[in-house]
């Protein structure tokens, strides 16, 4: 019997397959109302928030339903390329079992080879910004006469990027017995119009209240990272703080396995917890765990929400989650029975947008700290241990040690014999091997392209756009590389060395009364 509470939902078995491979096994507030609705063939209004698996919400239910024929059956409207190919990649993962073709189409990438995928006639999905889009149905390449179910994700989001003339045009160009699904985080005048022009009128809602995502007694710390250095950071942050009860987070199953091996290997005493494991295995390492002679574990998200246990000093994220929730409901195993705790996430430059969405729905503050160096970690480890033996000198419970004293004192100075004491204590202690004193950054040399909502719509040209991240980041403009202006929107290439700085400082202000938003510019593979 399958204990996957997607499985009730309705959904294909295939479906249901693929999202227990990714981890999941208890759908979201918006997945449970969201899904049976979609299925039953209603239209559909969803408010809710970035962050709270709305893509798998309507996309579920899309790759459940689709049959393979000829036409495209679903198109996907998104505001930016990176939620467009956000939500490709997503239902790839879901549709790992089914032999769907989905296909992202947006500006900025050859529109030539978005032009050969369609006249391949094998698409059943399409995920795009209104712009390429409405550029390709135009043309004639994109037919979307036999569209059964339209998408508008973040629908607000689309109106702020003026793209609404462009989505009812799109709309215009579908059958009229379609399925419409709607989400939008708010729903201003323009978008509650377009519903209701363009929806049934039995349509259903489906609203997900904000939630009080509190967080407020939880010290929350990232590191940047390259991620082939990401076992290295993590051993450097356990081997500096040595916490006595913490929880390692990893996206995936498979994930939580690999660690343990590694950090196994390394000599941390550490075991891991996800469903995959037998009752009887997660309950012996759960009640170590909790007894404290297990002070490391390694979980999944579904596996740790069966772990209450007070006493836990750290989080920390090896892997970003893939929503706000999820993050929230990590860091909250931490700061029990009014204790403070300390929550870490390790982050390259791809999770960063992720991170942004954390901080706006938390609102909480997630501070930037460096990879401790080899030298604050030895230095910590050596001042430990003298306050250690400084304590235990006070307590004086040490009378049956001191014949071995003694005998040492005969033969070795007494400092060679402390230092030597202290060589044994210290190597018996889990401490990575580190090859270097400080581990590298994210490569200064390669440069990041960073997506910005404004373009030549909007009176946008280079130096309005250098101007505007100087006077927000107050950075050299030698920083700034090539910037690529479109209608609607635009890239800039800049050095990673700065690339957080703008991406935390930069969205939010205006350009010609236009306000900016930025991402990290997904890259594609060629």
């Amino acid at each position: 019997m399958n204990n996957n509470q997607f499985s009730i939902l309705g959904l294909k078995d295939t479906i249901v397959k693929a999202i227990d491979d990714l981890g999941f096994t208890k759908p979201s507030q918006i997945q449970e109302e969201s899904i049976p609705v979609t299925l039953q063939g209603f239209d559909l209004i969803g408010q809710a928030q970035t962050g709270t698996g709305k893509t798998a919400a309507y996309g579920c239910p899309i790759l459940s339903k689709i049959t393979k024929s000829e036409g495209i059956k679903a198109l996907i409207l998104a505001p930016t390329r990176e939620l467009a190919v956000q939500v490709n990649d997503e239902l790839n993962k879901l549709s790992k079992y089914e032999k769907t073709v989905v296909l992202p189409v947006y500006g900025g990438e050859s529109i030539d080879r978005q032009i050969k995928a369609l006249k391949r006639n094998n698409v059943d999905i399409v995920v795009g910004t209104p712009g390429r889009v409405l550029d390709l149905t135009k043309r004639k390449i994109l037919k979307l006469d036999s569209i059964e179910c339209l998408v508008l994700d973040e629908a607000d989001e689309m109106l702020n990027m003026g793209f609404i003339d462009d989505i009812e045009t799109i709309i215009n160009h579908t059958p009229d017995e379609r399925q419409t699904l709607l989400f939008s985080a708010t729903m201003p005048q323009p978008i509650a119009k377009l519903a209701k022009n363009y929806m049934k009128a039995d349509v259903k809602h489906v609203a997900i209240k904000k939630s009080s995502l509190t967080v407020s007694k939880i010290e929350q710390n990232y590191f940047m990272i390259n991620n082939k250095h990401r076992l290295e950071a993590l051993c450097r942050l356990l081997d500096l703080d040595n916490p006595s009860s913490a929880i390692i987070f990893c996206r995936t199953k498979r994930g939580v396995d690999e660690l343990v091996e590694e950090l196994q290997s390394k000599g941390y005493v550490v075991e891991g917890m996800h469903g995959d494991m037998t009752q009887v295995h997660r309950l012996t390492t759960l009640k170590k765990f909790k007894e404290g002679s297990l002070n490391l574990l390694i979980a999944t998200d579904v596996a740790a929400r069966g772990i209450d246990v007070d006493g836990v000093t750290h989080v920390i994220n090896y892997d970003l989650p893939q929503d706000v929730e999820s993050y929230v409901h990590r860091i909250g195993r931490t700061g029990r029975a009014n204790r403070t705790g300390t929550a870490y996430s390790l982050v390259t430059p791809k999770d960063f947008s992720m991170l942004k969405q954390i901080q706006k729905v938390t609102k909480s503050t997630i501070t930037q700290k460096a990879i401790p160096t080899a030298e604050e970690i030895h230095n910590k480890k050596f001042n430990n241990m003298v306050s250690e033996i400084k304590s235990t000198i006070d307590e004086g419970d040490f009378s049956k040690f001191i014949p071995s004293a003694i005998e040492l004192n005969e033969n070795y100075d007494p400092i060679s014999i402390i230092a030597a004491l202290i060589k044994v204590k210290f190597e018996n202690e889990s401490v990575f091997e580190y090859s270097s004193n400080k581990l590298e950054s994210p490569s200064k040399k390669e440069d990041v392209r960073l997506f910005f909502s404004v373009g030549k719509r909007d009176g946008l040209t280079p130096k309005v756009l250098i101007n505007y991240i100087k006077d927000m980041t107050k950075i050299n403009a030698s920083a700034i590389g090539q910037i690529d202006l479109m209608e609607n929107f635009s890239f800039v290439t800049v050095e990673e060395g700065v690339s957080s700085k703008i991406l935390n400082k930069c969205p939010g202000g205006k350009i010609n009364k236009k306000r900016v938003n930025v991402e990290i510019a997904n890259k594609r593979k060629k």
